[in-house]
């Protein structure tokens, strides 16, 4: 009887072991499954995977306390009318488009309840929920603050519109309505 008890303690121990051995592996696949190639980026910048899974970590964290709201049908209407203006802009004068592109994403944020004041901190906020297209975000406004005469081509600029475009739809189509209660 005491040998099935001894088996019984080692097969808990080893199974509590194997769970919390486990936790990391499963933390790390979700933070790379929720923000994708910014889970690498990260990574790669901070040169160490832990700080990169806590600052991951930390930015859901934020996220989760911003008070974010999903736009009317009003809203997107306008912000649509605003982006085809923009877009139209671009063929006489891709820098002034370039810029009212990156004013308009920050418009859109502003008002989905995102903080705006502070750029790294945008793209780390927008992280969370638009991790796909905010790497693209990051050279667009890149491209765009270099923009002012530094010999930036047409085709970069046109090639930033375009990563503007993607996290402006992303933006615009976003849903706020059940994220957190998923993800917690």
């Amino acid at each position: 009887m005491s040998t099935v008890v001894i088996v019984v303690v080692i097969v808990v121990v080893v199974a509590a072991v194997l769970a919390v051995a486990a936790q990391p592996m499963l933390r790390r696949r979700r933070l790379r499954e929720r923000f994708g190639p910014e889970y690498d980026r990260t990574v790669t910048e901070s040169g160490d995977r832990r700080t990169a899974e806590r600052e991951l970590a930390e930015r859901e964290r934020r996220h989760s306390e911003l008070d974010l709201r999903e736009l009317s049908d009003d809203q997107r209407q306008r912000y649509t009318t605003r982006w085809t203006e923009v877009q139209e802009r671009f063929v006489d004068d891709p820098e002034a488009a370039l810029q009212d592109a990156d004013q308009l994403i920050v418009s859109v944020m502003a008002e989905r309840g995102y903080p705006t004041e502070d750029f790294d901190q945008q793209v780390a906020d927008l992280s969370v929920e638009h991790a796909e297209p905010v790497g693209r975000y990051r050279v667009a406004h890149e491209i765009a603050t270099r923009s002012d005469g530094n010999g930036v081509s047409t085709e970069d600029m046109r090639t930033a519109i375009v990563h503007y475009r993607d996290l402006f739809q992303d933006l615009l189509n976003g849903d706020t309505s059940n994220e957190k209660a998923t993800r917690s």
